[in-house]
């Protein structure tokens, strides 16, 4: 045999083998879309808060969805007694930029816009369809803590407020009409507030139709007084405020002129539970309420999504007649 024929050719190259496929890469399923071929939109989350008050006997309703991501807000509201009759209707759009509320008793539409012409230039416009009277307000940044704020009645009637704020206060110059012997004159109208820190405390100045508001507050941990001068009636008064501790404070409030007094004592208990109790000398009443839920805040911040007030008022010459009220604000999430 030829050993020659045996060996391999050496101008021949065996090609190596093909290197393995990757795999296909592993997607996860794609969501069930139930049968169809374009999915649908997720249903947005309803709200629904029910509020009664047992004095009015009415019934508070409110339906709220939000849109877009929550870019936008729809609200229906209306009241109604323990009868069933309905009363004030509205629906409401609300965004950033645009808010439209309808009435559908009065079939009547305020609209209501907002946006930025430029990093220091804000326009608002309301505007009352059925009334066809609107208002625009114009503000413009000057520097750090000036604004320019121009408003003007749409259809114009006159010269447009002018109100100059600034770090202490604010300035507003507006045209005002009166009567003057059976005659109507436009006047001019100055206004304005400024607050500045004296001693320990605040003074803050308010003048307005010809009467100027003197107003002192002190305030530290523990106690604040607030007396309070009107010129040129000199109607005095003052508010007087004491914390006790972190749970309980003390209210009350003298008017020098009229001799009328009020007195409001409050305790908390824990985040849910405040109890209040307090006297007015002028209607001559007495009560006391219990809140469960935050007071202030919204339902979902109470037990079970609920608020509920309970109120005893006493009369202080009709002790008989005396009332036990409450309210009570339930919300619901769909």
């Amino acid at each position: 045999m030829d050993m020659e024929l045996a060996l391999p050719n050496p101008n021949y190259a065996v090609p190596p083998p093909p290197p393995a496929a990757d795999p296909l890469p592993q997607h996860p399923p794609a969501p069930s879309n139930n049968g169809f071929i374009f999915p649908f939109p997720k249903r947005p989350a309803i709200r629904v808060t029910t509020e009664f008050d047992s004095e009015s006997t009415f019934f508070f309703h409110k339906i709220s969805c939000k849109l877009f991501d929550s870019l936008a807000k729809l609200k229906f509201s209306f009241n109604n007694t323990s009868k069933g009759d309905v009363s004030e209707p509205q629906i409401s759009f609300v965004s950033k930029h645009l808010s439209i509320h309808y009435d559908l008793e009065d079939q009547n539409a305020l609209v209501k816009s907002s946006f930025d012409i430029g990093p220091k230039l804000h326009l608002t416009a309301a505007h009352d369809v059925k009334a066809q009277q609107g208002e625009v307000t114009t503000v413009a940044d000057l520097a750090p803590g000036y604004a320019l704020e121009l408003s003007t009645a749409v259809p114009t009637v006159g010269l447009p407020k002018a109100t100059l704020k600034f770090p202490v206060g604010e300035v507003s110059l507006q045209e005002e009409e009166e009567t003057q012997e059976e005659e109507f004159k436009r006047l001019l109208s100055l206004s304005g507030i400024a607050k500045l820190p004296i001693l320990n405390g605040t003074c803050t100045a308010q003048y307005k139709d010809e009467e100027m508001k003197l107003r002192y507050s002190y305030k530290d941990e523990q106690m604040s007084f607030i007396p309070s001068l009107s010129l040129p009636s000199n109607a005095l008064s003052f508010a007087f405020k004491r914390q006790f501790g972190p749970s309980n404070k003390l209210s009350y409030w003298y008017n020098f002129d009229s001799n009328y007094w009020s007195a409001v004592y409050k305790r908390t208990y824990g985040k849910d539970f405040k109890f209040k109790a307090g006297y007015d000398s002028e209607v001559r009443l007495g009560w006391a309420s219990l809140w469960v839920g935050d007071e202030d805040g919204k339902a979902k911040t109470a037990p079970m999504k609920m608020k509920v007030q309970f109120m005893l008022q006493v009369p202080q010459d009709e002790i008989k007649s005396s009332a036990l009220m409450f309210r009570v604000k339930k919300r619901w999430d769909i």
